[in-house]
Order: structure tokens, then C-alpha cells, then sequence
């Protein structure tokens, strides 16, 4: 899977999910398509979910975890090169926001330590590791 933050300067597209499996605000993006680039998944799942065409993400971090012995990747990416007007999609109603404030919004479960992956130069892997029916997040 894949998840990118576009911005201009200090405001970032947001997404605010519908769907009621991960609901909440986040940033775009979603799963890499059979025989496609992570890289290539990431500038179609944005351009899908938001109409923005995006050039030159950067890997940011990576965030993951094991269920049902198979391993999850979320690929963190970056840009502040797009193009083209938002719009919205059946994923959810996309918008501008200010980076600085999106603590103080109604995010996705985990949001806050993805958060700080993208923001501390220092943390590139967020682990969430399982302590019975609870996830313990790890930032590294």
C-alpha cells in the first residue's frame, strides 16, 4: 500500500474517508496494483483519489505490521510537484489543509504517528506490533 503528502507549502491534502474500515481525515493513497511500481502506484492512486497529478515522491518512511501471518507495507511518500484541481472521489471528500493543524482534526486511527514519520527526520519506520487484541506502535 501506499500513502502521500502533497503540499504547498505549509498546506497538505487531506482525504476525509468514507469508508468504515479506517474513517477519519489522512492522507491519500492505496494498494499497489499486480506488476505495478510502488512508485507508479502512488501517482495513480493519487491522481484517482484526488484528480491531482503528482510528480517526483520521495519515500519517506514505511509503516507495518503482521496479521494472520502475512506482512502489511504502507510506502510514506512526499512531493510538493502536482498538478490540476482537486476533486473528490467515492474515497472521500479531499481538501487543503494546514499541516500544523491536523492534530486537531478527526484523523484515521494511527494518523498521529504517521504523522510524525513524515515530520521527524529522525523516524523513517513506524511498526505496530501486537499486544493481544491492542497494536503497540513502535517509531523508529
Amino acid at each position: 500500500m501506499n500513502m502521500c503528502m502533497v503540499r504547498d507549502g505549509e498546506r497538505v491534502v487531506v482525504i476525509d474517508r468514507r469508508k468504515p474500515d479506517w474513517p477519519g481525515i489522512t492522507f491519500p493513497g492505496g494498494h499497489v496494483e499486480p506488476g505495478e511500481s510502488i512508485t507508479a502506484s502512488v501517482i495513480r492512486e493519487i491522481k484517482e483519489e484526488t484528480g491531482l497529478t503528482i510528480a517526483s515522491p520521495r519515500l519517506c518512511g514505511i509503516t507495518h505490521w503482521c496479521e494472520k501471518d502475512c506482512r502489511y507495507i504502507v510506502f510514506l511518500y512526499s512531493t510538493e510537484d502536482f498538478s490540476g484541481e482537486l476533486c473528490s472521489s467515492d474515497e472521500g471528500e479531499v481538501r487543503w489543509e494546514l499541516l500544523e493543524e491536523l492534530p486537531n482534526l478527526p484523523l484515521t486511527s494511527g494518523m498521529e504517528h504517521y504523522l510524525r514519520v513524515y515530520s521527524e527526520p529522525a523516524l523513517s519506520e513506524l511498526f505496530y506490533r501486537p499486544a493481544g487484541k491492542c497494536w503497540i506502535p513502535e517509531l523508529l
